[in-house]
Formats: structure tokens, C-alpha cells, sequence
């Protein structure tokens, strides 16, 4: 028993002197992890180097799609193929990437029932939603920035949307406008929305999308300015690359974030999203105005003429009161752990709201989003109610 001791500390001190190594100082950044694992003094019981799993870099990445055997396959390949700071953007959660974990992990509690005998010869997975039929129950959610990935950014997600029938909702800070996205998914799509602090321009983003065709707007209610995303900063110190041509704008709505080159705040920021072409954006300071409250939501919801859903609700008590407030659907989210540390997967949270909304309401539609524009092996899971 005395060697235990002895025999866990040599692994920390092992592990300590690998982050110091100059194999991860070259490999862009090291993984919250494997950091946590040496700051915090803790070995995972019988595995020893678990920590150093998240960052193993196997030489056989795939080189195409087909080659895939399920969606994690993609992470490496992205982690590969991307700068560092553009792969910490995707990756990263709040602190230390704890929600994050969560909801990966919350979806590893479930168990299934499984019965047999069943005839599955015809396999049918569509849902009903707000008078549309999908053959699909996965649901793109909104990712910003997404040319920074692919030259074709949201036009590309649209045309694979197209083609496998998922339902697609656009971000606010979208590189590619709302027009375009349905042109190339030939088909409606969602509009979330970042109101801003000016009411003015959150309604003209809401017109906008209206006049297009999108049947529904998406708005986002758990992401507060100023997010503390240690991931992402520890990509951006180790990236080297000048970043003035696409950021020229000193505007960050990141706490710590590495200083962009250039000035012009909000105004330069949006130069690059089309859906704030045309607004007055020279009173804004935030994409998320910090005293949005139901009265806000009350006053959207009698602005907005077609469906109105909340993204990021997770509790009972709110569930209730966007009852009240008229919504017709709730997203339950929690950013993908990059909006707050509460530690706690959306999975675990959608028993509650579905309570909270149960034969009370108009409110139809409900869905858990476990990790939005992060890595995740399951799929977000989704339930319908009738009411």
C-alpha cells in the first residue's frame, strides 16, 4: 500500500513534465484535458495516461468523408486541417470545458429498452413540425463564422441539408445571408437571432428572414457577453498567423481575447456578416443586449408574425413562462457548454421542461442540442409534444 503514493506521483510528475515537453509545444496547443488532469492532481483510477487520449494525433486520419465510420472520425481530421485558433473557435467551452464534458457524457447515462421482433424492414424517422414534414429528425444548429472553415461556409451546410433532408437553422453572424442559404437548401430554414442592444436592428434582422420565407425565428436566450473560453485563447496564443484581414475590428464579445488588428468596433465586426447589411449599427456594442428580459421576449413575440422559439432554456420555472409568453417552441440548450459553466447536460435538463410545458400550451416542439459546434458521438435527441 505504501507504494501507491509513491507510484501516483511519479505519474503526475510524468504527466507535468510532457505538457513541458516540446512534443505538445509544437502540436498548437495542449488539450483542457490533459491540463486539467496535472493542474488539479488527479489520475484517473488504473488509467494512468487517460488524460493524454484527447490529444493523440494518430497518423491515420481520414482523407474523405466515405471513409469515416462515425462522426468522431471527423474531429482529428479537423484538428489536422485547421489553424489553431479557428479549431479552438469550434472546440472550445467556457472555463474549463466542463459543460462540455457534460453533455457528452450525460448522453452515456441513458439506457435503452429494447424490444424485439419488431418488423423494421421500413424504417421511418420523420417528424412533424409546425406543418412541415422532415424525413430526418437531425437539426443543423446555427454556427457563426463558417467560411472561416469552408469557402462556401452556410451554402455549403445548405446544399448537404439538401441532400439528406435535415432541417437547418441559420446563424445571426452567418458569413453567407438567409436569401442565399435557402436558394441552396431549396428550402425554408430557420432564422436564429442575435438581437443586439438596439431593438431596431434585432427587428430588422427578424423582417428580414420574414420576407425570405423562414417560418420561424430561433431566439438565442443564454449567451451574456464576455464568456470566459480558456480553449479558445489557448489556441489563439500558440496561432501565428496575421489575422487582420478577416478580423479587423477590434469589437471581441469574448473576455481575454487576444486583441484583433485594426479598429472600427461593432460596425467592422458585422462587415462580414450579410445579415446586418443595410442596418444602422452605430449604436451597437453587443450582440446580446445584457438587460434582455420577458419583457423583451413579450415584446418580440407580438412583433414576430411567424413561429417564435427560445433557444436555451433548461429549467421548469422557465419552461413556464415562455408558456405564458406565447412562444410556439423551446430549444433546450445550453450553448454547447460555451455560454456558462453550469456543468450540467442539456439531456438531463429536457424531463423537466418537457413538465414544465406539458398540457399547458401552444408551445409544440422541443429538442436538446448536447453540444452545438462541438465534437459529439450521439446524436441530439428530440421529443414532440402535442398541447
Amino acid at each position: 500500500m505504501d507504494g501507491v503514493p509513491g507510484q501516483t506521483e511519479a505519474r503526475r510528475r510524468f504527466l507535468r513534465m510532457l505538457v513541458a515537453s516540446p512534443i505538445f509545444a509544437s502540436s498548437h496547443f495542449v488539450g483542457s484535458s490533459l491540463t486539467n488532469l496535472v493542474t488539479t492532481n488527479v489520475v484517473p483510477e488504473g488509467k494512468p495516461l487517460a488524460g493524454l487520449e484527447i490529444l493523440q494525433q494518430s497518423d491515420d486520419v481520414i482523407s474523405s468523408p466515405d471513409q469515416a465510420l462515425d462522426v468522431m472520425d471527423f474531429e482529428p481530421a479537423a484538428r489536422k486541417a485547421l489553424p489553431p485558433a479557428h479549431f479552438g473557435y469550434l472546440a472550445t467551452g467556457v472555463d474549463d470545458d466542463g459543460t462540455v464534458k457534460a453533455n457528452r457524457e450525460g448522453y452515456s447515462r441513458l439506457q435503452i429498452r429494447s424490444r424485439r421482433l419488431v418488423n423494421v424492414e421500413t424504417v421511418d424517422m420523420s417528424v412533424h413540425l409546425f406543418g412541415t414534414t422532415w424525413s430526418s429528425p437531425i437539426v443543423i444548429s446555427p454556427v457563426s463564422s463558417q467560411k472561416a472553415f469552408h469557402p462556401d461556409g452556410d451554402i455549403a451546410v445548405a446544399r448537404a441539408a439538401h441532400a439528406k433532408d435535415h432541417l437547418q437553422i441559420l446563424s445571426t453572424a452567418a458569413t453567407s445571408s438567409i436569401e442565399d442559404v435557402i436558394a441552396a437548401r431549396r428550402a425554408p430554414v430557420w432564422q436564429q437571432l442575435y438581437p443586439t442592444n438596439v431593438w431596431e436592428v434585432g427587428r430588422g434582422i427578424v423582417k428580414r428572414a420574414e420576407k425570405a420565407g423562414s417560418p420561424a425565428i430561433v431566439l438565442t436566450v443564454d449567451l451574456q457577453e464576455g464568456s470566459n473560453r480558456e480553449t479558445l485563447f489557448r489556441a489563439q496564443a500558440v496561432d501565428k498567423r496575421e489575422c487582420s484581414t478577416c478580423h479587423a475590428s477590434a469589437y471581441t464579445g469574448y473576455a481575454r481575447e487576444k486583441p484583433k488588428a485594426g479598429s472600427g468596433g461593432f460596425a467592422q465586426y458585422a462587415a462580414r456578416k450579410p445579415m446586418f447589411d443595410g442596418l444602422d449599427l452605430s449604436k451597437v456594442t453587443a450582440t446580446h443586449p445584457a438587460n434582455m428580459d420577458w419583457d423583451f421576449v413579450k415584446r418580440l413575440r407580438d412583433a414576430v408574425t411567424v413561429k417564435l422559439l427560445l433557444k436555451g432554456i433548461v429549467t421548469r420555472e422557465d419552461a413556464e413562462v415562455a408558456v405564458e409568453h406565447g412562444v410556439d417552441g423551446i430549444v433546450v440548450s445550453n450553448h454547447g457548454g460555451r455560454a456558462e459553466e453550469s456543468l450540467r447536460p442539456t439531456i438531463e435538463s429536457l424531463p423537466e421542461v418537457i413538465d414544465g410545458v406539458a398540457g399547458r400550451s401552444r408551445c409544440s416542439w422541443m429538442v436538446a442540442f448536447g453540444a452545438a459546434r462541438t465534437f459529439s458521438k450521439r446524436l441530439p435527441w428530440g421529443q414532440q409534444r402535442s398541447g
